[in-house]
């Protein structure tokens, strides 16, 4: 069974969101750390294995970097490489064996990943499945909590609870009122 790879063109992406872009005016790592962080959690929920390329190419010098963080991996291109060509040649090696995604709204971009046999998904597409599917993950949790009539009573120990509710349905205690 293929592996489920998503490219996600990281400033592709934070430009095209607004409450990432209004992040980027003030900090740009904000905003970077904030779309890595929300893409952990989409990796949680739907096993891809995600990659997040940021430009790079413009740093004297740079020799590029892949670091981990957390579940997903994130790519800063070396001097002279960009994001849309780091993902081209990464997405002519993985398409051969395994299913790739590619998240950016650039269309040139678009035509030449598909050209490789990958999927295209706009940046609006990835905003839409990620609250989808942090929708249906908060709804299975919350279908898997139980149900509390009385969530304090919940939280003592049972002996203090008896007599709690021993007390709220005594006569003795309704006369008093």
């Amino acid at each position: 069974m293929a592996r489920g790879y998503l490219l996600v063109d990281g400033y592709n992406i934070i430009f095209a969101w607004d409450e990432l872009a209004k992040l980027a005016a003030g900090s740009m790592d904000h905003a970077r750390r904030r779309l890595c962080d929300i893409l952990c959690d989409y990796q949680g929920a739907t096993k891809h294995i995600i990659i997040v390329v940021f430009d790079a190419h413009l740093v004297e010098g740079n020799p590029g970097s892949l670091e981990k963080y957390h579940n997903i991996s994130i790519v800063f291109t070396k001097e002279a490489e960009t994001a849309d060509h780091y993902i081209e040649q990464t997405t002519r090696k993985l398409a051969r064996r395994d299913k790739v995604t590619v998240a950016t709204s650039d269309n040139l971009e678009q035509v030449i990943i598909v050209s490789h046999g990958a999927l295209r998904m706009s940046a609006w597409d990835l905003m839409t499945d990620v609250k989808h599917v942090k929708a249906k993950q908060q709804e299975k949790y919350l279908s898997t909590q139980p149900v509390k009539n009385n969530p304090l009573i919940g939280l003592l120990d049972p002996e203090t609870a008896r007599k709690l509710e021993a007390m709220r349905y005594s006569d003795d205690n309704s006369s008093k009122k």
